[in-house]
């Protein structure tokens, strides 16, 4: 099974992404997190656990506290979250957006709404 994190600050993103996951009843452990701290805390935890990193973080771009690059940026420099695959979403289409999340470190850029079952086709291959 496919484990995403998704960081994202609108509550109806995150709405409509577990809806989606489950309207879709996609094969995906699915946690969603309104505020990147919160996702770094739940990434922390599961290192001290033993468990594997999630097989894709998604993060908006546009957060008021700490932005998506600003999480990509903090997970590319953390040795046990190094590796881990990273994406930045948005509603945005612009080059210089696409241009900043990926040389922050992400490892695509993914433009709202989310299409899950992409993504985790995606994912497998």
């Amino acid at each position: 099974m496919t484990t995403l994190f998704y960081v994202d600050d609108s509550k109806d993103d995150l709405f409509y992404v577990d809806y989606m996951s489950k309207k879709q009843q996609l094969d995906v452990d699915l946690f969603c997190f309104s505020t990147a701290e919160l996702a770094l805390e739940a990434l922390e935890t599961r290192a001290a656990e033993g468990k594997t990193s999630p097989d894709l973080l998604v993060a908006d771009l546009y957060m008021p506290l700490d932005s998506g690059i600003g999480l990509i940026t903090r997970l590319r420099l953390d040795d046990r979250f190094k590796a881990m695959r990273l994406a930045i979403c948005s509603g945005s289409d612009a080059a210089e957006d696409r241009a900043r999340s990926l040389d922050a470190g992400a490892d695509v850029y993914l433009e709202k709404p989310l299409d899950l079952a992409k993504i985790i086709l995606n994912l497998e291959m």
